[in-house]
């Protein structure tokens, strides 16, 4: 155990700066998706919950697609397919695509907080004149938002570990160059060891950062 613990602790010291700069890529990165997927999330949430039948049927398309195939292929699928329209590098490329594929989780959220708030309410907001437009901005999605806040902190976080994939396109983020430093070390095991701990520290002040955040709304009360 204690030659373990060395090991460990020799390749921490030898690799921390190249693993504090794939941690920023990392958060960097964890954070564009969230903002694109967020957006995606906001728009099929309602068109899912739209009068139009062309619209709900595009979101559930969308929604399935993305739910019923493997994040990896995703990724794959949209980096090929991006890159060969525009040019993007791998990083952007990854960020979009795991921008999209969140989106799908996030409308599924939004969709359920925004028909979770009590019908009484639009019908109150329309009789007092306002549309349903008016209704959906002003009243029902600052309550759904509200609602939506712990469960989009959790895939918020699924989406930090879920970067970790993009190493498949190239993109030197945490995995990527604990891929890299295992490949020319062969210490694999004290390595990834390593490299699992920086996802920890990133995932428990995330956890924080959101605990507090939901205090502070008292989302649970």
């Amino acid at each position: 155990m204690p030659e373990l613990f060395i090991t460990f602790y020799d390749v921490f010291k030898q690799t921390y700066k190249g693993f504090l700069e794939a941690g920023l890529l990392t958060i960097e990165i964890t954070a564009i998706a969230v903002i694109i997927g967020t957006i995606f999330g906001i728009i099929f949430a309602l068109m899912k919950i739209s009068n139009s039948k062309i619209l709900q049927t595009i979101a559930n398309l969308y929604i399935t697609l993305i739910r019923g195939t493997p994040l990896i292929v995703q990724i794959m699928f949209l980096y090929f397919g991006i890159t060969s329209i525009i040019i993007l590098d791998n990083f952007w490329a990854g960020a979009i695509a795991l921008g999209v594929h969140n989106g799908a989780y996030i409308a599924e959220i939004f969709r359920g907080s925004i028909q979770g708030i009590d019908s009484g309410q639009r019908e109150a907001s329309m009789a007092l004149g306002m549309n349903r437009s008016q209704t959906m901005r002003r009243i029902v999605f600052p309550q759904a938002l509200r609602r939506a806040i712990p469960p989009l902190g959790n895939q918020f976080i699924i989406t930090l570990k879920d970067s970790s994939l993009v190493y498949v396109i190239g993109v030197s983020e945490l995995f990527g160059v604990a891929n890299r430093v295992a490949a020319s070390n062969f210490k694999q095991f004290e390595t990834f060891l390593v490299v699992g701990l920086y996802y920890l520290i990133l995932v428990l002040i995330f956890t924080t950062l959101l605990k507090w955040y939901e205090n502070k709304l008292d989302v649970d009360k």
